[in-house]
């Protein structure tokens, strides 16, 4: 749940960013579609995506199942 990310500053030098938890999986989603990649892409095969009326996590820390 934890994700470090190296950018290049205007001034030319490296800087590495950590982003924990729920910060942690949308920068990484945001880098995904950087690299083209959709969320359906990371899904396991057969596993529908939850509609957006029946998901009930909003507003709320990320429960993750270490899956």
């Amino acid at each position: 749940m934890e994700i470090t990310v190296e950018t290049t500053a205007l001034t030319g030098e490296t800087v590495a960013t950590v982003y924990e938890r729920g910060l942690a999986r949308l920068v990484h989603h945001e880098i995904d579609h950087l690299d083209g990649l959709l969320y359906t892409t990371r899904m396991r095969t057969g596993v529908a995506p939850i509609p957006v009326e029946n998901y009930r996590q909003t507003g709320r820390d990320w429960i993750h199942d270490g899956a």
